[in-house]
């Protein structure tokens, strides 16, 4: 069995819970780093690290903590010593975490925000999703169901800088990216399981990369190495992995010793 990380491939309806929560994700990688470890549904109701939340709500935190961070090792040891991380690079670096734990997501922002905007139809409703919706999943949900979740994947875009408005029609846009957010994004997929390229894939397509825009981007940052001579693309990875490269070229907190007076297992 391999224990490589990949992009989770079953729809699931957990964006009716949880939108991009990008303030419960920075202190989640906070807590986390304090300790060296995840830290358990308990813990993290006891210490209120998400403030003053019930017990479930903590517990479907959690939850999704796991899916879009806890499944991707190596990057969540970057995200908990990351303390200076701005807060535009957060919201895109949720965005794409929350894409690879979330095929439905990953669908709509990796090629149906991105086809709309390039067939120049640059704005979407809540009831042209909660159509597209049941077009990938045909009868899978009812229409509560749709329209919960097509609310909160339009909220989650809008907070990533895919969508302009929270009011309809919502103009389709692309947010600002940096060097370190794709250069992030290049080392995390470098070690991950997923459908389609370096260069092509949902992920750089939601941040309103073309080929030849990315290729132009990726040959200014030499971190990763990158050339192009004629057809022929090619990284040439400064650093071995992604923890390598954050421990080089971002301002990382000392690595904490994992604590082990919980050992129990957080099912959640």
């Amino acid at each position: 069995m391999s224990n490589v990380s990949a992009e989770e491939t079953t729809y699931h309806t957990r964006m009716m819970k949880c939108t991009l929560e990008v303030d419960h994700s920075r202190s989640y990688w906070n807590a986390c780093g304090e300790v060296g470890r995840p830290v358990t549904t308990a813990e993290a109701f006891e210490q209120a690290i998400f403030g003053s939340r019930t017990f479930s709500r903590v517990q479907r935190l959690i939850a999704d903590m796991r899916h879009r961070f806890d499944a991707f090792p190596a990057s969540l040891e970057v995200l908990m010593r990351w303390s200076d991380m701005n807060p535009l690079d957060r919201s895109v670096i949720c965005h794409l975490h929350t894409q690879l734990a979330d095929p439905l997501y990953r669908q709509f922002t990796g090629a149906f925000l991105v086809q709309r905007y390039a067939s120049l139809r640059s704005s979407i409703d809540r009831e042209l999703v909660i159509d597209w919706i049941e077009s990938i999943v045909p009868g899978r949900w009812k229409v509560p169901t749709r329209a919960k979740i097509a609310s909160n994947m339009m909220t989650s875009a809008k907070t990533a800088g895919l969508l302009q408005s929270n009011r309809s029609p919502r103009s389709i846009a692309f947010p600002r990216v940096s060097d370190t957010v794709i250069t992030y994004l290049m080392y995390l997929l470098r070690e991950v399981e997923f459908a389609g390229s370096l260069l092509k894939n949902p992920y750089v397509a939601s941040l309103g990369f073309e080929l030849e825009t990315l290729v132009g981007r990726l040959r200014t940052i030499p971190s990763l190495g990158f050339n192009r001579q004629g057809d022929l693309l090619h990284f040439g990875w400064r650093y071995e992995n992604l923890v390598q490269w954050a421990e080089h070229e971002l301002t990382l907190t000392p690595t904490t010793a994992p604590d082990q007076s919980s050992n129990c297992v957080d099912a959640t």
